[in-house]
């Protein structure tokens, strides 16, 4: 499955990306959440742009979306191999997704906190 000799190849990095695209892709087709993430960060972006936040707080911004988004990557892949490795009930697995559906909650309320701390000035501002 892996080459395991170590060179590099464009190919093999351009194969890698197209797989890494095919995961994003399927977490959005199959995880409802991922598509309130991305309504979220298509409104994030779009009430930077309005209000014209700063080059720190689009840093801030962007690293508090990409959080939630590679939470809710790690969860759905946690939660595929869950699913495999055991296909019946089982009370860890559930223990463990919940822990891993907790991570995705935490982040994103992580990113809400930053996301008023940034806007609410505009928003106060602007009325």
């Amino acid at each position: 499955m892996n080459d395991s000799s170590g060179t590099f190849s464009f190919s093999g990095r351009v194969r890698s990306g197209m797989h890494a695209l095919a995961g994003i892709l399927e977490m959005l087709k199959s995880q409802h959440n991922a598509r309130v993430h991305l309504l979220a960060t298509v409104c994030v972006i779009a009430t930077g742009l309005l209000f014209g936040v700063s080059l720190v707080e689009w840093c801030l911004l962007i690293l508090v979306m990409m959080a939630v988004w590679v939470a809710e990557a790690l969860n759905t892949a946690f939660e595929l191999l869950c699913d495999v490795a055991s296909p019946e009930f089982h009370p860890v697995v559930k223990k463990s997704k919940d822990v891993a559906a907790g991570a995705v909650l935490l982040s994103a309320l992580g990113a809400v906190s930053v996301g008023i701390i940034i806007f609410l000035p505009y928003l106060l501002e602007y009325l």
